[in-house]
């Protein structure tokens, strides 16, 4: 299973995108709502219906952990202490990691960037502790993927594909969305 976890203020473009894609790509996915209310209002005022609560997932079966970006959705997922958690954990078991956005920043300030390769929206490299900014607007390095916004989300959501699933597949999903 993979989770993409929505907080108030998540940047709606990074969320629906990538549900779609990893969708598409028949990957099991739950978007995991880390608020009281499986509706969430992202950043541009469009709420989004999450499949479950925070609460009630078991992320033992997890393969990603995906997080979009946003404001103040970004510090939304940052500020809360059961997705800390859980994201360390996965880290510690050398489990899948994405995130897009400012999202990056919160892989950077846990210390899962140090000497990696990594990317995040213009303005948050300063809170990519210890990685190795590039100029692309993807990067994968290893087990973690990060992505630079909004323009790029659709590459975002292939490469988790391709990650998971192989360069076929992410190919195949990519020529059906008529996406070059």
């Amino acid at each position: 299973m993979n989770y993409l976890f929505l907080a108030t203020g998540f940047e709606e473009t990074e969320a629906v995108s990538v549900i779609d894609v990893l969708r598409r790509a028949d990957m099991p996915l739950k978007t995991v709502s880390i608020t009281k209310n499986l509706l969430v209002d992202g950043a541009h005022g469009v709420t989004i219906k999450a499949d479950v609560l925070f609460e009630d997932i078991n992320m033992a079966d997890a393969d990603f952990l995906i997080l979009p970006g946003g404001m103040p959705g970004t510090k939304n997922l940052e500020a809360h202490a059961g997705l800390s958690l859980a994201l360390k954990k996965h880290f510690n078991e050398g489990k899948n990691l994405a995130a897009i956005c400012a999202a990056p920043s919160i892989y950077g300030k846990l210390g899962f960037l140090r000497g990696r390769k990594a990317i995040s929206y213009p303005g948050f490299e300063q809170y990519l502790d210890g990685a190795e900014i590039q100029s692309t607007t993807l990067v994968e390095d290893g087990n973690i993927i990060t992505a630079a916004g909004p323009g790029v989300t659709l590459a975002f959501g292939l490469k988790i594909v391709e990650h998971a699933k192989g360069a076929n597949v992410a190919a195949s999903i990519a020529k059906a969305m008529i996406f070059k």
